[in-house]
């Protein structure tokens, strides 16, 4: 049986010098990755350490309320605060990505994860950030890859690696974001965008 991306251990293999690490930037689908769980996903890693990986996918929501599972929260959350499908691990567990406002360094229970963006505590009372940050998004699920797992995806073709944009966890329209992501990188990348969906029918 094939090997799903993000989803089954290995164990760890020796690869000699460490990746860099790539927590904070963007992992997005290329057309050559078909597992349903991560096709045309753009992924935002929140963690990438020797002890493995750790990612949101940012581009697929659901049509539930933030409101309805997790109450004050939904207020945070804005326009279509709805829960995003964050991966296959666990989805039942919630993680919160939220962005700080501008000139803001220390927020309790918040995490920095790259510039402004980064986790917050979901434990915690959500009416103390509320000054805090300009927006939540809410996650349930991710998306874990384990020692050198992550690196043999991207070596074989899986996933490119960009940066992250401060508002790409936060986009209206999370179901444009594998394009724009493409798009914005210009040259070939951009004609990836156009790529179809299902080549055969092209």
């Amino acid at each position: 049986m094939a090997r799903e991306p993000g989803r089954h251990r290995e164990p760890e293999a020796s690869w000699g010098r460490a990746m860099e690490s790539l927590t904070g930037r963007l992992l997005v689908a290329t057309p050559a990755l078909r597992d349903p769980n991560f096709e045309r996903t753009v992924v935002l890693l929140v963690a990438h350490e020797d002890g493995g990986a750790l990612g949101v996918v940012l581009n697929r929501a659901t049509e539930v309320p933030v409101s309805e599972v997790l109450g004050g929260w939904g207020g945070l959350a804005g326009e279509r605060a709805v829960v995003r499908e964050g991966g296959p691990v666990q989805p039942e567990a919630a993680i919160c990505l939220a962005r700080t406002r501008p000139g803001v360094e220390e927020l309790n229970g918040f995490n920095r994860v790259s510039g402004a963006v980064g986790t917050v505590d979901l434990s915690g009372d959500p009416d103390t950030l509320r000054d805090g940050v300009v927006g939540v998004r809410v996650f349930a699920g991710y998306a874990g890859w384990s020692p050198g797992q992550l690196e043999r995806e991207i070596a074989g073709g899986s996933w490119f690696v960009f940066d992250a944009l401060p508002g790409d966890a936060f986009a209206s329209r999370p179901d444009d974001l594998w394009p724009m992501v493409l798009r914005r990188q210009g040259g070939l990348m951009a004609a990836v965008a156009h790529y179809p969906s299902d080549p055969t029918l092209n």
